[in-house]
């Protein structure tokens, strides 16, 4: 799965990155961003690709009255998109989440109390984005239009495998050649592995504390 990413980049970065604009509310930048905490970040829609724009972490589908369940929405199975109700309908609205990289833990252990953790990226490139679905929630309560986003994930690789070594997920990380497809209206499976694999770098940054 993918609850955490890393996001340094200022505004200015993302915008030279990714040829667009920055536009309205600012986004949370951390190392280690916690998607629990229901984070705005900077994402791309396939509605707009000349402009980027905030959103908050964890999709609320138009259908619901509130935020409850908005922390169990942080990530869509890509094999199961297309079916579940949170989801079905925000398939075709995809959007680019802009990272600088994500986090994942390896158990080194069967229970998990000792463990490494990683910090992944798109080889080769500072700045990335990850596969995400959108949609355009109004709040009931205040009538106003708030982006909301979740990560979709897909059968991990073989170095995701070996890291992510409970539940063999990770999110679908496109490079710099292929981010824009995934805003087309191509089947979303076109990008579940292995048919789609982009080359990753991992940096175990347990062992690397442990340095200092």
């Amino acid at each position: 799965m993918c609850n955490y990413i890393s996001l340094l980049s200022e505004a200015q970065e993302l915008e030279e990155y990714f040829d667009a604009e920055y536009i309205g509310e600012p986004y949370h930048k951390e190392f280690r961003i916690n998607g629990f905490a229901n984070p705005k970040v900077p994402i791309i829609l396939d509605s707009d690709t000349d402009h980027i724009i905030a959103a908050e972490w964890g999709l609320i589908p138009f259908w619901s009255k509130n935020r409850d369940f908005q922390k169990k929405t942080l990530n869509a199975r890509i094999e199961t998109a297309e079916e579940l109700k949170s989801y079905k309908n925000s398939v075709n609205n995809r959007c680019l989440i802009l990272v600088n990289g994500f986090h994942e833990w390896k158990w080194l252990d069967e229970k998990g109390k000792n463990k490494e953790q990683y910090l992944i990226k798109v080889k080769d490139q500072p700045i990335f984005a990850i596969g995400g679905l959108y949609n355009i929630w109004t709040d009931p309560e205040s009538g106003k239009d708030i982006p909301t986003v979740t990560v979709v994930t897909t059968e991990a690789n073989e170095l995701m495998a070996e890291i992510h070594n409970t539940k063999h997920r990770m999110p679908i990380l496109l490079n710099k050649q292929v981010q824009y497809r995934w805003l087309d209206d191509i089947p979303i499976q076109d990008f579940a592995f292995p048919n789609y694999e982009a080359e990753l770098e991992a940096t175990n940054l347990t062992q690397q504390n442990s340095l200092f």
